[in-house]
């Protein structure tokens, strides 16, 4: 089908596909830990040390996921993988409401991120390629729509449910939830036609042609800062505002909803200052704001420094997804889902780190707002090298 016989019907519902399943395993899989980790601390399950090495091992499990996808980045292993990753989401999920006990849980959250990181990897950049044929990548930043609309169901879900649910039985709603959406999103998605890209014939060499290069690498440092930086509000904001707070104060359970609330427009406004002002520009942009939303953290650990984190960082994060892997796939045009892998497997190694950093400075006896200082000094390597990344020719 080409670009002109392709209708905007078809391409929104293809997007909401991935809106679905992304919201199922970023959302739904690791995201809702943040919000629940204070209440199952608050119920004896474990201790905010034991909860940063349970994100912890989520996280490995999200790396090892990314690299698997790496190793299946077509599109006919795309389609064969993608049902197996989200029915693995499912059934992790369903264990999680089974036990409290933290070495389980690491173990049940680790196989989670499995399912979260190729799931996270695969569906974006399967409907990027699918997007790309028919000439719409300027649309394909309207996917991670789906994970800010589903911060805001994983901070309801919690909230609405707080007081009639104890301990391990916080998680059935997002079970729940996670069944019907991943029906439909994978169904759709299975759906899409997209032919397995080959390098031109002159370069002489086949699809495993280099992905670090001297205009890639400096992108891949920046991405990698980006990980760490962002993480550390994204799993602790809701506990350093319970350790800073008064009982009662709305922003107990606020900081979520805020950061959900700002995440919504961010793929929309990202994706539009990307276009009207190039990809790059707009990362810079991106990366400024950011540091400073985690910085204010830091600096002012009370309600008007927590709001400005919530905002800031959930207005942001999105956005570097989007704009540094379509920057990506702009440098390297045939290696677009392998390159999209590449990117999130390293991300997700700077994120895994994040919850060990801080699990090591909490056990030192430091405070958790000073631990977000990590966060600030990867996300100002992450701007730096965003200088040295060349303008692409495409994009």
């Amino acid at each position: 089908m080409s670009a002109d016989t392709s209708s905007s019907r078809e391409v929104f519902t293809v997007l909401a596909a991935g809106a679905a399943v992304l919201m199922v395993v970023h959302c739904l899989g690791r995201f809702i830990y943040t919000p629940l980790l204070p209440y199952l601390i608050a119920d004896g399950l474990f201790s905010a040390a034991d909860g940063a090495a349970i994100a912890s091992w989520n996280y490995l499990g999200y790396l090892a996921g990314a690299m698997l996808a790496i190793r299946w980045h077509r599109p006919d292993q795309i389609r064969f993988l993608l049902p197996l990753a989200l029915a693995a989401h499912v059934l992790t999920t369903l264990l999680a409401t089974q036990t409290g006990a933290p070495g389980w849980l690491a173990a049940i959250r680790m196989s989670n991120g499995v399912a979260n990181g190729m799931v996270f990897v695969q569906a974006p950049a399967l409907i990027l390629e699918w997007l790309a044929l028919r000439q719409r990548t300027a649309f394909s930043g309207l996917v991670y729509m789906g994970v800010g609309l589903g911060l805001l169901v994983s901070s309801a879900l919690v909230s609405l449910t707080a007081d009639w649910l104890q301990g391990a039985a916080r998680w059935w709603p997002a079970l729940l939830l996670s069944v019907p959406l991943a029906w439909w999103g994978v169904r759709h998605l299975m759906r899409l036609e997209v032919p397995v890209r080959q390098p031109p014939a002159k370069a002489g060499r086949s699809a495993a042609a280099p992905l670090f290069d001297r205009a890639s690498t400096p992108l891949f440092l920046s991405y990698a800062g980006a990980g760490l930086g962002y993480i550390l509000p994204m799993t602790f904001l809701p506990l350093l505002a319970r350790q800073s707070l008064p009982p009662g104060h709305w922003l107990l359970d606020g900081t979520w909803l805020i950061v959900a609330l700002s995440t919504i427009p961010s793929p929309w406004l990202w994706n539009r200052l990307g276009a009207t002002f190039g990809d790059l520009f707009a990362l810079k942009l991106n990366y400024i704001i950011q540091l400073a939303g985690v910085l204010m953290a830091v600096v002012w650990p009370d309600p008007a420094g927590l709001t400005a984190c919530a905002v800031l960082v959930g207005g942001t994060f999105l956005g570097t997804v989007l704009l540094t892997q379509r920057l990506g796939r702009a440098l390297h045009p045939h290696q677009g889902p392998r390159l999209s892998a590449a990117m999130i497997a390293l991300y997700g190694f700077t994120q895994m780190a994040g919850p060990w950093l801080t699990k090591q400075w909490l056990d030192a006896g430091g405070t958790l707002s000073a631990a977000f200082g990590i966060g600030v000094a990867a996300l100002a390597f992450a701007l730096l090298f965003t200088f040295l990344v060349p303008r692409p020719s495409t994009g």
